[in-house]
Parts: structure tokens; C-alpha cells; sequence
């Protein structure tokens, strides 16, 4: 029984190394697809999230091997997606006790970000920035939803942690 999971773990690092490995997707060469604005976004949707869904398996396959929470997973896939220039995200911290001193609110929008989520919101967004440098902030709760997580936060499962902010080029 042992045996059989260690193959079928081996495996499973075997296949994610893989996915880490291929080629993203690569453009079609139909000169008209290339001058419509709506397939260059679709195509840049499509490279963000196969980026992102490698970063996961893989990522996934290592934090699990070395039993690091789950938010270590979501850590690299944010840095993925800042790497890939797609967006940044980061995780925030809402209950004035963070577990690292990274997780504080550092700008305004995120100090706003905090005190909604504190007083029952669970989404706020806002427009910054003009002309090409125009972006979408936006803020999305995140509760304690597994017991490890209120166990090491000193939380009950369901009350609030912090957010995930957004920051998205809008184009």
C-alpha cells in the first residue's frame, strides 16, 4: 500500500514537472485574428490561465510533499501572475493580528479594503489611475474555510481572515 502511493505520489510530481516544463500556448498565425482587439485579449485570457494552472499543479505537488498550507500555493500563483505581467494580487490581512507583517494594509485602497471587509463586505472594487494606466482595484474576503486555517490564524472556521487584493490593468 505504501509502495503504490509513493508511485502514485512520484507520478503525480512526474506529471507536474511536466505541465512546468510544456510551452504555453502559441498564437495562431491568421493575420486577421491578429488585428481583432477581442481574440489578442481572449489569447492573452487564455496564456494567464494556462500559466496559472501549471503554477498550481505544480506548486500544489511541492507545498503538499513538504506539508506547507495551502496559502503558500496561492503566494506562487500570485507571483506567477505578477511575473507574467497578467495582474497582482496579494493576500491582506483583516483582523489586526496578521501572521507576518507582509499581510498589513499598505495603501489606502487596502486600508479601505480592510474596514469593509471588518464591517460584512465581501467584494469592493474601485476605478485608479487614467488614460493607459487606468486599473481596476478590487478586494474579495476571505474566510477562515478550513479548520487548519482558523487553527493556525486562533480563529473560529467561517470568521474572517483578510482579502485578496486585485490590482488588473484595464484595457
Amino acid at each position: 500500500m505504501r509502495y503504490a502511493r509513493s508511485c502514485v505520489f512520484l507520478g503525480c510530481l512526474m506529471a507536474a514537472a511536466a505541465l512546468a516544463a510544456a510551452p504555453g500556448p502559441t498564437a495562431p498565425t491568421d493575420e486577421k485574428e491578429e488585428s481583432d482587439p477581442a481574440v489578442a485579449r481572449a489569447r492573452r485570457d487564455v496564456k494567464m490561465l494556462d500559466e496559472l494552472y501549471k503554477t498550481a499543479v505544480v506548486s500544489i505537488t511541492d507545498k503538499y510533499q513538504k506539508g506547507q498550507p495551502a496559502i503558500m500555493v496561492a503566494k506562487d500563483i500570485f507571483k506567477a501572475m505578477e511575473n507574467g505581467r497578467y495582474h497582482s494580487a496579494r493576500l491582506v490581512d483583516a483582523t489586526g493580528s496578521p501572521l507576518g507583517e507582509g499581510n498589513v494594509a499598505k495603501t489606502d485602497f487596502e486600508r479601505r479594503a480592510a474596514e469593509a471587509m471588518r464591517s460584512g463586505k465581501t467584494y469592493i472594487e474601485e476605478v485608479a489611475g487614467r488614460g493607459r494606466e487606468r486599473r481596476l482595484l478590487a478586494a474579495t474576503v476571505v474566510p477562515a474555510v478550513h479548520r487548519r486555517c482558523a487553527a493556525c490564524h486562533g480563529v473560529k472556521e467561517g470568521e474572517l481572515l483578510g482579502f485578496i487584493r486585485y490590482e488588473i490593468p484595464i484595457r
